[in-house]
């Protein structure tokens, strides 16, 4: 079940825009996962943070939340011992999701929904970034599932009115 503070915040905010703050991609050292013999071995490590969420005021007196998510994955020799000389590959992204706030929301709200629910936003974009990233470099194909919401979808579309319905299907 969601909570009050989290309801709160998603009545309240309105999806305006995700996209790409800063982008890592590399291979270390002479690893060159085309001609790599060690490719099958490399085990796939994730990194998923939310960072920070800061409110900012538009010049139409209106606020935009905005949510900073870093997320990435990277490429590990588990035969090596030394976890430095053990990354062959990494793939690193912030994403920012902004909002338009309706109304002022409690801190409390915000960290709740920027811990529970901005990564959703974000995920799609995420995962067509790792995917295209990957065929670019020649590294495996890594694909990542899409995200489900835990909680019953149903109750949370009795709070929408039929066009929010709509767009959620």
């Amino acid at each position: 079940m969601i909570s009050t503070g989290l309801q709160k915040a998603i009545d309240n905010l309105n999806i305006q825009d995700v996209y790409v703050r800063d982008q890592v991609a590399s291979c270390i050292g002479d690893f060159d996962p085309k001609y790599s013999a060690e490719i099958e071995r490399l085990s796939i490590q994730q990194m998923h943070v939310v960072k920070r969420a800061s409110v900012a005021a538009l010049d139409d007196e209106s606020q935009l939340l905005r949510v900073f998510v870093r997320l990435g994955a990277r490429w590990i020799d588990p035969e090596k011992k030394n976890e430095e000389l053990a990354v062959r590959a990494v793939i690193e992204a912030e994403f920012i999701a902004e909002y338009q706030m309706t109304a002022t929301l409690e801190q409390s709200c915000i960290d709740e929904f920027s811990l529970k629910n901005a990564s959703y936003h974000i995920w799609p974009y995420w995962r067509e970034l790792l995917s295209n990233q990957c065929a670019r470099m020649h590294l495996p194909r890594l694909i990542l599932p899409t995200v489900q919401f835990a909680h019953d979808r149903r109750q949370q579309t009795e709070h929408l009115d039929s066009d929010e319905q709509i767009a959620q299907k």
